[in-house]
């Protein structure tokens, strides 16, 4: 079986993969189709590509990895690759966007907002990309190991 398929059968794992695609999905779909109050994918590469000053493939790449890769996380198919991909884009937010402060600005008096909510999502996809799927995935069901769950 191929490395990349191998998983770890622990019921942690999937909570882990259905939460981070949980909190992240509407990040994407923000910037994909407009829900949840975003500007869909002209102004999102817009922002992107003007104020952030991001070339246009980086743009490009952030809004499908922000909704292609939570789909794909609670598909629990190409787990590694996928939560590899967000903590990518985590990295990249934190390091053009908000590394000034460590805490959200719950009370308003920052000018940016903090890096711990990247943060946190950079450990768990981390934490995915050495664990894998986990059970009830579709890594599960391709994998030819027996399922042994702790």
């Amino acid at each position: 079986m191929a490395k990349t398929l191998k998983t770890n059968f622990d019921w942690a794992v999937l909570l882990l993969r259905l939460f981070l695609a949980l909190v992240l999905f509407p990040h994407g779909a923000q910037k994909l189709l407009g829900w949840f109050g975003g500007f869909g994918f002209d102004g999102s590469m817009q922002y992107f590509t003007g104020q952030v000053g991001l070339p246009w493939v980086i743009g490009f790449l952030v809004i499908v990895i922000e909704f292609f890769g939570p789909l794909a996380l609670a598909l629990g198919i190409a787990v590694r690759f996928s939560a590899a991909s967000i903590a990518v884009v985590m990295i990249g937010i934190i390091t053009t966007t908000f590394h000034d402060h460590f805490f959200m600005d719950w009370f308003g008096i920052q000018h940016t907002e903090g890096m711990e909510f990247f943060l946190l999502a950079i450990g768990i996809a981390l934490g995915l990309v050495f664990t894998g799927a986990g059970v009830y995935s579709i890594g599960h069901l391709l994998s030819d190991e027996p399922t042994v769950s702790r």
